[in-house]
């Protein structure tokens, strides 16, 4: 069986999820993912989608992420293994689902307007 590749997005963060039994192996841009993500909360977010599903263990994760920081990778890529997991059981949708993980997070920075600072700062008023 070929193996399937699924994506998930963040911000500006675009990740591919590869799914195989394993060990719970993850590997992100071919670094362990401990290394990848220092911060325990990214961490967490990446094995939440496992820890829902009660497959902590079952399966290796290899991932490819590009673009965003931190945050928005680690939570990309939990939805990318959501979905990956949708895939291989799809008994596993209504925990997911209730935990938030197949919810892709369309919130995107504003851009910045002509005239101002930034996207929604002006600059100083004068009357005089």
């Amino acid at each position: 069986m070929a193996d399937q590749i699924h994506v998930g997005r963040r911000k500006t963060s675009v990740a591919r999820v590869i799914l195989r039994s394993g060990n719970g192996k993850i590997t992100v841009n071919g670094k362990e993912f401990e290394h990848a993500f220092p911060e325990l909360l990214s961490r967490e977010d990446i094995l939440n989608p496992f820890k829902a599903t009660e497959t902590l263990g079952q399966f290796d994760a290899v991932v490819r992420v590009v673009g965003g920081g931190t945050t928005g990778q680690a939570q990309a890529i939990r939805l990318g293994i959501a979905r990956a997991l949708i895939n291989l059981n799809p008994d596993y949708r209504p925990a997911l689902k209730a935990e938030g993980y197949l919810t892709r997070d369309p919130r995107m920075v504003e851009r910045k307007k002509y005239g101002q600072p930034k996207a929604r700062k002006r600059f100083q008023f004068s009357k005089r």
